[in-house]
């Protein structure tokens, strides 16, 4: 029977094949719902696998197929880049003007068809049927503002699914250190815009305006208030303004303030709470003599691990490389569009550590970057864990 250990030597013999194919997917970075040239390299290695392959999914996603009958068990892995100019002066660095891998999904990517390979090799690979999902678009939503996963989702790529798992490379988390959270792990996440409106006029006659820079001040700091006097202390919840724009001249008063931000929470009633009191507190500019617009863009939900999955996770990591490799977690605020997979089938998604030198490496920056000698255990994890699901889902 293939072991772990088996599982943790096949994967760390692929070492320089996870990283060719990391910096090719680096080097021709490619925005959500364009991974055009990502999900042909993906096909064409699973076909070569012998793996079923369906391209197409999801848009430009692409799902392979390997074995059937049983349960099925379904791995994760997001695709697309971000409008990023990149700035690391390594061989790799992306060749796309203005596009760049700056969250790590190159090496999702890679990790993933890392997977496919040990598990199509497996000579007893458990029965039933591990289908590896490569999905675009999990930085960005499309006009109808869904998702790659959600996407995915609607063209059946998880029907019939008993369990679905993913990882995250985290380039601030000690390379080959495996973090795992029960129950909710990353945030709701609603978006805003909001226009507050008077009147404007002349700066020296401020009596005779309706001034939006004044209500703003009012507004503002009530929406500040909303989480301080509003939500329930013992709840998370976050809610941040990102942008202000008024006026265009000393002397002129605006008739028109705009504002935008975030709201994120892990707990729906909290998530509508933050909604209502958002539009409550607007009402202020209509006490004021003014009026509000305001527009809200539902985001990802929370993404919610089922605690039996990371468990195994846990378990695991400790069977390929031991209890060290395992370190306590909190949830983030950060929002995943893997929440919605995980709301179609129990899974679980966990970081992998891989902070490459020195150098702060922030995702979402130009001097993103991971140190790829991570990549094989992340494969070894997901593959281990997709057995020991099977074998799970078979004796229940």
């Amino acid at each position: 029977m293939t072991t772990p250990s088996d599982i943790l030597m096949q994967a760390q013999a692929m070492a320089d094949q996870l990283t060719a194919w990391r910096r090719d997917i680096h080097m021709h970075p490619e925005l959500s719902f364009q991974e055009e040239r990502t999900a042909n390299l993906v096909a064409g290695q699973l076909a070569a696998l012998g793996i079923e392959t369906q391209t197409g999914v999801g848009k430009t996603g692409v799902v392979g197929y390997l074995g059937d009958g049983g349960p099925a068990i379904a791995i994760r892995a997001d695709m697309d880049a971000l409008p990023i100019q990149e700035e690391n002066d390594v061989a790799y660095a992306s060749q796309t003007p203005g596009v760049m891998h700056a969250c790590g999904h190159d090496a999702h990517t890679a990790i993933l068809l890392g997977v496919a390979t040990i598990l199509a090799r497996m000579p007893d690979r458990p029965a039933g049927q591990v289908r590896f999902l490569f999905q675009p678009s999990e930085e960005d939503s499309d006009d109808e503002n869904k998702s790659g996963a959600t996407r995915m989702i609607e063209d059946k790529a998880l029907d019939g699914v008993d369990g679905v798992i993913a990882l995250h490379v985290a380039s601030d988390l000690p390379s080959k250190r495996i973090t795992i959270v029960d129950g909710p792990a990353s945030a709701n996440e609603d978006s805003f815009e909001i226009w507050l409106r008077g009147t404007g006029g002349h700066g020296a006659f401020p009596h005779q305006t309706v001034d939006p820079t004044f209500i703003l001040a009012q507004v503002l700091n009530s929406i500040h208030g909303i989480r301080a006097r509003r939500i329930d202390p013992t709840k998370a919840a976050a809610l941040s303004i990102g942008m202000i724009l008024a006026g265009a001249a000393s002397n002129v008063i605006p008739s028109q303030v705009y504002l935008s931000g975030t709201m994120r929470s892990f707990d729906d009633g909290v998530r509508q709470q933050l909604r209502d009191e958002l539009a409550k507190v607007l009402e202020i500019s209509r006490v004021l003599g003014g009026d509000f617009e305001m527009k809200l863009w539902p985001g990802y939900p929370a993404m919610i691990n089922d605690v039996d999955v990371a468990r195994l996770v846990r378990v695991s990591t400790r069977d390929l490389v031991g209890a060290h490799a395992i370190m306590e977690a909190e949830p983030m605020m950060a929002a995943e569009d893997f929440s919605y997979m995980t709301r179609k089938a129990p899974g679980a998604m966990f970081m992998l550590g891989a902070k490459k030198d020195g150098v702060e490496r922030p995702h979402h920056t130009p001097v993103f970057d991971i140190d790829e000698s991570a990549m094989p255990l992340g494969a070894a994890v997901l593959a281990d864990v997709a057995c020991r699901l099977l074998r799970q889902k078979a004796s229940q």
